[in-house]
């Protein structure tokens, strides 16, 4: 055995100084998660919790911590990403929500704010010169409601006196002006187009209309509005609002079949777009943490208060019989010849034992439930945890009693149960603006004794319940109700005044003193992980026409100017670059096809007078090496790289002493954003060991960039005197093919006096 362990312990001495054994086990990043989450900071958490169930799947405890917090992991990115975006950094917004996406994908809310900003970003695009997006197919009933025009704002009328005279047929005006809406109302006619060059013309009345206005068929399936109530609700709507008549809900698909003139169709389309929405979800966390001690203190001496006396002799008694003599003794009794000869020792006397008692009893509990409860706008939602108590409410016999034939008199006692525990009772309303509320009941209650009714033992429930609508922000904590119950208890026991005095009454009686101590916290934080999806469709005013007759005006927009299908950045040299292939959007980042490896060969840089190739290796460096500051003055050092290609991303780790400098702040440099394409960046400090996680990255189908520049910028506050070194440890740069760039580490020595 001996010869063995001199075997191997120089190949272990190699795996620890590897770091192959030094790894943090699964219970290490589980205690770590722990505490991440009794802070709050439930991104940290999420990330130990998931690590250690990849390092020890089979541990129920590990996948349950994970699953647990990822809703408030992902939820966190959403926040910071809502922040993000409304101080205009769209990039670094978008960034947020996609993480926030990939760690919870039933996340709703970080799909619709992702898509949010998405819009926003393209429309910015599109302002700055940018080829806008290919916009979808339209119908034409579609097409018919974008067209449609708000309600008419006349120009000043003009003083001039203006006199149309018409003594013709109104057809040769139409044919003659061509203004048909404008014609169609002063002549109280309408038209309809036959072919895409003629139209009838016919009087305006209600006969015409039906006999000879277009009728159109559409069948509109509802996704988000199941029952049949709701189905109800929508017709209802379109017969009173659009006067039409030829409507029929089927129940059995969840569509409405709606028959009407193209306009009266585009409206219902407009008005079931408006109404069939997804409701929106809210979870709510609840916290509720009882606390209880108990202390009793029992000092003193319990004497005997009682006594018996009894008869310490026996008699005896002869029984004659025809076969002999029977002699019976009976202890503790004398007859009546023996009263005379009673003595003391014919008594005996029992008197108690004294007890002495030196009792202190200190004991804690406490109890700590953390449910969930997700639900729909305006839905209620009900937990209940604990068990079911069943409570007599009535019986049920024979009045006359006794015996009936050979049937007793049997009572039948009738039972109902209630639920004794967590009883939790959610309505949310989610309302404009992340605000939600509450319509909430919340009963706390658990059985604590027993007490017989009628000799039926009933039991004793302690309750502790709240009633109330309230209103909140998103992820604001709210303090439903703290409960402090603190009861303090003395009794004394023992011979009358003696008992009482000051030092004697710990040998004449006894003193009990208890105290409880009860607090009870109910704890509120509600999250959206729906929102409502209310688009600039669902707001506008749309002129209908008359209440006679339901048209929409249509006004002519503008045709959008073709432009080519990709636009290739112009660099300062004005030389043109290789265009980048056009992917489709999607809910990651698009890959973008590289220039083939002879055009980035034969890429030249102009630099005036001659042409100069660029750099064959890519290289990674801090400027500037070396600094020297003193105590409470701020320095910045940047990382830079050169003769980079096609770079899309720039992870990497950075270390420093955290005891000599301070980091103040990071910041991208210029050239991941060269273009004027936006660059998203996301960083992480862990001050105790001096640790920077950073990741700059472009944006989703906007491709690399190459050439030299700054990645990052460090500013630092030198705290103390002292040596030391900036040091990017891990650089993994990757480019549109999401490919490592392999480059080595680079250190700045700082020294601070």
């Amino acid at each position: 055995m001996k010869r063995l362990l001199r075997t191997l312990w120089f190949p272990l001495l190699i795996l620890l100084m590897s770091g192959t054994l030094a790894a943090e086990s699964p219970r290490s990043l589980y205690n770590k998660g722990k505490q991440a989450e009794t802070k709050q900071d439930y991104v940290a958490a999420y990330e130990a919790y998931i690590e250690a169930y990849k390092q020890k799947p089979t541990e129920l405890k590990y996948r349950t911590a994970a699953q647990r917090t990822r809703f408030w992991a992902s939820a966190t990115h959403v926040n910071r990403g809502q922040a993000l975006r409304d101080q205009g950094k769209l990039a670094e917004a978008l960034s947020e929500f996609e993480i926030a996406q990939q760690i919870d994908p039933s996340n709703f809310a970080a799909d619709q704010e992702m898509k949010r900003t998405r819009a926003l970003v393209q429309a910015m695009e599109s302002s700055g010169g940018q080829p806008p997006p290919a916009p979808p197919p339209q119908s034409p009933i579609s097409k018919r409601l974008e067209e449609a025009a708000e309600p008419v704002d006349l120009a000043p009328v003009s003083p001039a006196p203006i006199t149309l005279e018409i003594a013709n047929d109104s057809k040769m005006v139409y044919e003659t002006i061509g203004a048909l809406d404008i014609l169609a109302f002063n002549s109280n006619t309408f038209w309809r187009p036959i072919t895409s060059n003629t139209i009838y013309v016919a009087a305006n009345t209600a006969q015409k209309r039906k006999e000879l206005e277009q009728s159109v068929l559409k069948t509109f399936y509802l996704s988000n509005l199941a029952a049949a109530t709701d189905l109800q609700d929508v017709v209802q709507a379109l017969r009173q609002i659009l006067e039409i008549q030829k409507v029929q809900p089927v129940n059995s698909q969840s569509a409405i079949i709606v028959r009407g003139t193209p306009d009266q169709i585009a409206l219902a389309e407009k008005i079931i777009n408006d109404i069939d929405k997804a409701r929106p979800e809210v979870i709510v966390d609840i916290a509720i943490m009882q606390v209880r001690r108990d202390k009793v203190r029992n000092l003193g001496a319990a004497l005997p208060t009682s006594g018996t006396i009894g008869l310490a002799g026996t008699t005896s008694t002869s029984t004659g019989t025809g076969t002999g003599t029977t002699s019976t003794t009976n202890p503790n009794t004398i007859n009546l010849n023996s009263l005379a000869n009673l003595k003391a020792t014919n008594f005996i006397v029992t008197i108690p034992s004294a007890t002495a008692n030196f009792l202190f009893t200190d004991s804690d509990s406490k109890l700590i439930q953390n449910p969930q409860i997700r639900a729909s706008d305006g839905q209620k939602a009900s937990l209940k945890i604990g068990d079911r108590v069943p409570i007599a409410t009535g019986s049920v016999g024979n009045p006359i009693g006794g015996t009936i034939g050979a049937v007793n008199s049997l009572v039948n006692t009738q039972f109902q149960y209630i639920d004794v525990g967590v009883n939790i009772d959610i309505t949310p309303r989610v309302y404009q603006g992340r605000e939600i509320g509450l319509k909430l009941s919340l009963d706390v209650s658990s059985v604590t004794g027993s007490s017989s009714i009628g000799g039926i033992n009933q039991p004793i429930i302690s309750q502790r319940k709240i009633e109330h609508d309230i209103r909140l922000k998103e992820g604001e904590v709210n303090l439903l109700g703290g409960i402090f119950e603190d009861t303090d208890t003395r009794t004394i026991q023992g011979l009358p005044w003696l008992a009482q005095l000051p030092f004697f009454k710990y040998f004449f009686g006894s003193e009990r003193k208890e105290r409880l101590e009860n607090e009870i916290v109910f704890v509120l934080i509600p999250r959206i992980v729906r929102g409502p999806e209310i688009s600039d469709l669902n707001q506008r005013t749309i002129d209908i026409g008359t209440a006679n007759a339901i048209d929409l005006r249509r006004v002519s927009r503008p045709a959008t100017p073709a432009t080519p299908a990709t636009q290739t950045p112009v660099t300062p040299s004005q030389q043109p670059q290789q265009p980048p292939v056009t992917q489709p959007q999607s809910l990651g980042p698009a890959p973008v096809t590289a220039p083939p490896p002879s055009a980035n060969a034969a890429a030249k840089l102009n630099t005036g007078a001659e042409t100069v190739a660029p750099p064959s290796a890519p290289g990674l460096r801090m400027d500037p090496p070396s600094v020297s500051q003193g105590v409470g003055s701020t320095f910045s050092i940047q990382v830079t790289v050169s003769g980079i290609s096609d770079l899309y991303s720039a992870p990497m780790q950075i270390s420093y002493d955290p005891k000599v400098l301070q980091l103040t702040s990071i910041s991208n440099g210029d050239l991941l954003s060269r273009d004027g394409q936006p660059a998203a960046l996301v960083h992480r400090e862990d001050t105790d060991a001096g640790l920077i996680q950073a990741n700059a990255s472009r944006p989703p189908g906007a491709g690399g960039i190459s050439g030299d520049g700054v990645i990052y910028t460090l500013t630092f506050l030198a705290k103390a005197k002292g040596d030391t070194q900036v040091t990017v440890q891990k650089p993994n740069l990757r480019n549109s093919q999401q490919q490592t760039i392999a480059l080595g580490s680079a250190t700045a020595v700082v020294s601070v006096k």
